[in-house]
C-alpha cells in the first residue's frame, strides 16, 4: 500500500469516527452540515455537502468527473442521502474512499433510527403505564393485581386507603395475609377461577391496625396478549356500614328490641327447622307460652320503664333456666315461648315449666320496689298437638288461658293443651266477636241499682251497670263478657257507650221534674285518661245535664299510676261539678298513703268484705276500719252487696253512710227502677231501717 493510500486510510478511520459521533450527538441541519465537513475534509476540498432524504438521493448518483463526486447513502435498500465533495479533480481512490464513508453512514443512521424509533417507543409505553397509575389511583375503589399463585403484584392509592399498607409493604406478599382468619384459605383457587369467568362476592378483610371490615369483592382475569390467564384483577369496596345496617335491619325484623329475644317470625322459622329433625328422628318437641302475671298492672301503675325493665330481667332469668339448645323468645308486650326439642318424653317439659315459674319467684327491685310476678305457662306437644310453629303456639296460648282460668294458684298454673280447651277458647272468640257486634246494634242495655242513705232511709244515686242481651243466649252475665272486654281494650268502647247511655237517661229524668241523684257510671284504668275530662263535659252540654246527676267510679289501680297526672285528671272533673267515687276499697295495694291526695267524695267497700259481716271477724274489722278512715278524711262511705238486716245493723252501728244491694233492690231497667222511685222505696227503706 503507498503512504497516501496509507495516508488515506487513516484519515477514513478518524473520518468514520467523527461521522459516529455526530449521529450520536447532532440532530438536523446540523448533522448534515457536519457530514458534509467530514466528507470534503476526507477527500481534501473545501466544498462538501450531505444532501438528507431520498428526494436528495434521487438527485444524486455516484459521479466521479474531474470537478464533482457524489455517492448515495443508504441501508437496506432504503436511501437515506446522498453524499457531494466538488473543487478538485477526483481519481478513483477519492470514490472508493467516498464510497465507504457513504456505506458507514447509512449503517450508522439507520441503527440511530432504529435506537431512536425504540426509545420514543418505550416513552410512549412508560407515559401510558403513567398514565394508567395515575387513573387507577384515581379510583376510590382499591385495585390489586394477584399471579396465579395468589402473590400480590399491583396495588394502587385506593388499596393504601382502605388496607393502611402502602404498595412497598404489599407487594409481593401473598393475599392470605390480609384474610381476616389467619388460616383462612381462598375462597376460589386462581386458576380455577380463571377458568370459570369472573365473579363477585362479600368478604371480611384485615387492615394493617388489625381492624376487620367488610369489603364487596370482584374478580377478574388478568390475561396476556395471547389470552392466557397470568393472574387476577381484584377491585374491593369498603361495605362496613352497609353490612351493619343490614345486621341492624336484621336485627329488627327478627328480634325484640327490649329483651334481645328472637321476635315471633323468628321464633316459628326456628320452631320449623327442628320439627323437621324431631321428625326425622321420630322424636317429641314441645312448645311453651309463657304469660306474666300482673304485669299490665305494674306498667300501668309505676309507668312504662319500671315495666320495661321488669321484661328485660325476665327475660334474662328465662334465658339463665333454659339450656343452650332451647329457644326462648319474647313474642310481644308480657307473653314469652319456649321451644324444647331435645327431650325423651313431653312430660318432661312439666320439669322446666316449674323452673321458669320458680325463677320468677324471687323479687325484682326496680327503682326501688320489690316486684313479684308470676306466670300462667301452656304446653303444646309435637306432633299430637301440631306439626308446625304456628299450630303449637296457638295450642299452648289455649292451654295458658285454661290455666290461668282454672289455677289453684295463678302463678304457678301449668296446663297441658287439650282438645276441649278450644272449644272454650272459641266460645271466647265467639263472645268477643259478639260483643263488637252488639256495641252497634243496641244489644248492650243499661240496668239501674239504687243506693239508699241509711240514716234517713232516702234514695241517693243509683249505679248504671251494663247487661248484654243477645238475641240467641237472652241476657248475658256480665261475668262472661266483661273481663273479655277489659282484656280485649273492648272495655274503652263499652265505657263510652254507658256513659252516653246513663247521661241521656239522666236527662230525660231531669226534664221529667225528678230531683237530682247521683248516677254512677264505672270507669276503667283504660278510660281514665287526660281526654276524659273533656268527653264528660261534652256529654253533659250536648245533653244539657245538671252535673250533679253525675258520679264517676273509678277503681284503686287507677290511681297508682302516675300520682300526679291522676290528681290533675280528677281536679278537672270535680271542676265540671261531677262527683267521684273510689270503688272496690280494699282489694288494690299501697294506696293508703296516696288517699288523703286524691279529691274523692266517697269510698265504696267492696262487697268480698261486705259478705262476711256480721260473722267474720276480721271483715267487720276490715269494714270498721274503712269507714272510720273515711270519715277522718272527709269522706263518705258506702258498703255494696248487703243482702241482710243483719249486715245492714253493723253497718248502721259502724256508722256507714250509705248501702247497695239487694237487700233493697237488684238491678233493674230503666222503667221498672222510675216505677220503683216513684212508688215503692221510699217505703222500703222506712221499713228495712
Amino acid at each position: 500500500m503507498s503512504k497516501e493510500a496509507a495516508g488515506g486510510s487513516l484519515d477514513f478511520v478518524g473520518s468514520s469516527a467523527a461521522v459516529c459521533d455526530a449521529v450520536l450527538r447532532l440532530r438536523g441541519d446540523a448533522l448534515y452540515g457536519e457530514l458534509g465537513r467530514i466528507a470534503g475534509a476526507l477527500l481534501g476540498s473545501p466544498h462538501g455537502d450531505f444532501l438528507p432524504g431520498a428526494a436528495a438521493a434521487q438527485a444524486c448518483g455516484d459521479v466521479v468527473s474531474v470537478k464533482l463526486l457524489e455517492h448515495e447513502v443508504h441501508a437496506d435498500g432504503e436511501r437515506l442521502g446522498c453524499y457531494r465533495v466538488a473543487g478538485r479533480a477526483f481519481g478513483a481512490e477519492d470514490a472508493r474512499l467516498l464510497a465507504g464513508l457513504a456505506g458507514l453512514t447509512g449503517a450508522l443512521l439507520q441503527v440511530h433510527g432504529v435506537a431512536r424509533r425504540t426509545t420514543h417507543a418505550y416513552a410512549q409505553v412508560e407515559a401510558q403505564l403513567a398514565r394508567q397509575s395515575q387513573i387507577l389511583d384515581q379510583l376510590h375503589e382499591s385495585v390489586v393485581t394477584l399471579d396465579m399463585t395468589g402473590y400480590i403484584t399491583s396495588w394502587n392509592k385506593g388499596a393504601e386507603q382502605l388496607f393502611g399498607y402502602t404498595g412497598l409493604e404489599a407487594v409481593g406478599r401473598h393475599i392470605l395475609f390480609l384474610y381476616a382468619d389467619e388460616d383462612a384459605v381462598l375462597e376460589q383457587a386462581p386458576d380455577a377461577f380463571a377458568e370459570g369467568g369472573g365473579r363477585m362476592m362479600e368478604v371480611r378483610r384485615r387492615k394493617k391496625s388489625g381492624e376487620v371490615f367488610w369489603a364487596s369483592l370482584s374478580l377478574s382475569p388478568l390475561c396476556d396478549m395471547d389470552g392466557r390467564s397470568t393472574g387476577l384483577i381484584a377491585y374491593l369496596t369498603d361495605i362496613t356500614e352497609r353490612k351493619l345496617a343490614e345486621e341492624r335491619l336484621h336485627h329488627l325484623a327478627y328480634y325484640q328490641e327490649l329483651t334481645g329475644l328472637p321476635n315471633r317470625a323468628l321464633f316459628g322459622r326456628l320452631v320449623d327447622q327442628a320439627l323437621t329433625v324431631a321428625q326425622r328422628n321420630v322424636g317429641t318437641a314441645c312448645v311453651l307460652y309463657i304469660d306474666l302475671n300482673r304485669f299490665r298492672l305494674i306498667n300501668g301503675t309505676l309507668g312504662r320503664q319500671v315495666g320495661d325493665e321488669l321484661l328485660r330481667r325476665a327475660a334474662e332469668r328465662f334465658r339463665a333456666t333454659l339450656r343452650d339448645e332451647d329457644v326462648v323468645a319474647h313474642l310481644s308486650g308480657d307473653e314469652f315461648a319456649v321451644g324444647l326439642f331435645d327431650i325423651r318424653q313431653h312430660f318432661e317439659a312439666t320439669t322446666v315449666a316449674q323452673k321458669l315459674l320458680a325463677a320468677l319467684a324471687a323479687p325484682f327491685n326496680i327503682g326501688g320496689h320489690d316486684l313479684r310476678v308470676g306466670a300462667g305457662i301452656g304446653i303444646a306437644v309435637y306432633p299430637q298437638d301440631g306439626r308446625d310453629a304456628e299450630t303449637l303456639l296457638r295450642m299452648a296460648d289455649i292451654a295458658m288461658e285454661r290455666a290461668k282460668e282454672h289455677g289453684e294458684n295463678p302463678d304457678h298454673s301449668v296446663a297441658f293443651y287439650r282438645l276441649d280447651m278450644n272449644e272454650g277458647m272459641q266460645q271466647r272468640m265467639q263472645i268477643e266477636s259478639g260483643l263488637r257486634h252488639a256495641l252497634g246494634n243496641g244489644e248492650l242495655v243499661l240496668h239501674y241499682q239504687p243506693k239508699f242513705e241509711i240514716g234517713s232511709g232516702r234514695l241517693v244515686g243509683a249505679e248504671a251497670l251494663v247487661r248484654w242481651q243477645h238475641p240467641q243466649r237472652g241476657m248475658v252475665p256480665p261475668s262472661e263478657f266483661i273481663p273479655l272486654a277489659e282484656s280485649t281494650g273492648l272495655i274503652v268502647q263499652v265505657g263510652e257507650w254507658v256513659l252516653e247511655q246513663a247521661c241521656a237517661q239522666a236527662a230525660v229524668w231531669q226534664g221529667a221534674g225528678l230531683p237530682p241523684f247521683r248516677l254512677a257510671v264505672n270507669v276503667s284504668a283504660r278510660e281514665f285518661s287526660a281526654s276524659l275530662p273533656i268527653r264528660v263535659a261534652d256529654t253533659l252540654r250536648r245533653y244539657r245535664l245538671d252535673p250533679a246527676w253525675l258520679e264517676l267510679e273509678i277503681t284503686e289501680s287507677t290511681l297508682m299510676r302516675d300520682v300526679d297526672a291522676v290528681i290533675g285528671i280528677m281536679d278537672r272533673i270535680n271542676a265540671l261539678g261531677v262527683a267521684l267515687s273510689l270503688d272496690d276499697f280494699g282489694t288494690g295495694y299501697s294506696s293508703l298513703s296516696y288517699l288523703k291526695r286524691f279529691p274523692i267524695d266517697t269510698l265504696k267497700i267492696d262487697r268480698s268484705f261486705t259478705t262476711g259481716i256480721p260473722q267474720g271477724a276480721s271483715d267487720c274489722a276490715i269494714a270498721g276500719t274503712i269507714i272510720g278512715m273515711g270519715h277522718k278524711l272527709g269522706h263518705r262511705v258506702i258498703a255494696e252487696g248487703v243482702e241482710t238486716l243483719e249486715q245492714l245493723e253493723f253497718l248502721r252501728q259502724a256508722g256507714c253512710d250509705e248501702v247497695q244491694g239487694y237487700l233493697y233492690a237488684k238491678p233493674l231497667p230503666a222503667y221498672e227502677f222510675e216505677t220503683g222511685l216513684r212508688e215503692n222505696w221510699l217505703l222500703l227503706a222506712s221499713g228495712a231501717s
